[in-house]
């Protein structure tokens, strides 16, 4: 009984660290897509290909770490997108640490912990089974 306790409270925070990630990296690809104007930082208007690939980027991680898991269409899907997320967010402190922004790494650090929490749990801890599969 104590262990179905524990997997039900895993199962709802990795729900939440899915919603939450998620959110965050769809309104940030839609900022960077649609609104590059109004973001705050020097790299954007020095960058406009690279604030291009990384709102598309961040677009498909925001959409990969929910939708296939909340649909239950090859739910695999997800632990994928973590990983991708994960690649993303290295990707992103080697470019501040380059640009000599190491000081701005910490939320690139947290959201990769929780890709990679993403990545774990629902790759091998409590992953999302498909329910009517065709036999």
């Amino acid at each position: 009984m104590a262990i179905q306790k524990r997997l039900k409270a895993l199962n709802i925070t990795l729900w939440a660290v899915q919603i939450l990630l998620s959110l965050t990296f769809i309104y940030s690809g839609f900022m960077k897509l649609f609104l590059p104007g109004d973001l705050p930082w020097i790299w954007i208007k020095e960058n406009p290909d690279v604030v291009l690939i990384s709102g598309i980027v961040d677009l498909l991680a925001g959409f990969g770490l929910t939708l296939p898991a909340l649909l239950r269409i090859r739910p695999y899907l997800t632990v994928f997108a973590a990983f991708g997320t994960m690649t993303l967010m290295i990707s992103a402190m080697v470019f501040h640490v380059l640009r000599g922004e190491g000081d701005q790494i910490g939320f690139n650090v947290f959201m990769l912990i929780s890709a990679a929490f993403i990545a774990w749990g629902r790759g091998k801890k409590y992953p999302i089974k498909i329910t009517n599969q065709p036999r």
